[in-house]
């Protein structure tokens, strides 16, 4: 965890990685399922849900899918 942002887990993580590992651990159709988005049920990809999770508040969805 850096210094500068002790109080942030996010910090250093890249959305392409957060996206991955949520790939690999849950899915494309059981992050539908947790998560009501376009991006993982019509055509999901990773190319695909990074443009739309860039142009979101991408932190939100994460921390939700780490409650689950």
């Amino acid at each position: 965890m850096s210094e500068n942002q002790p109080n942030n887990p996010l910090h250093g993580i890249k959305l392409a990685e957060i996206l991955e590992d949520l790939y690999l651990k849950y899915g494309w159709e059981e992050l539908a399922e947790r998560i009501n988005i376009n991006c993982f049920r019509s055509n999901p990809s990773i190319k695909s849900s990074l443009k739309f999770l860039r142009k979101t508040l991408w932190q939100r969805v994460y921390y939700y899918v780490c409650q689950l």
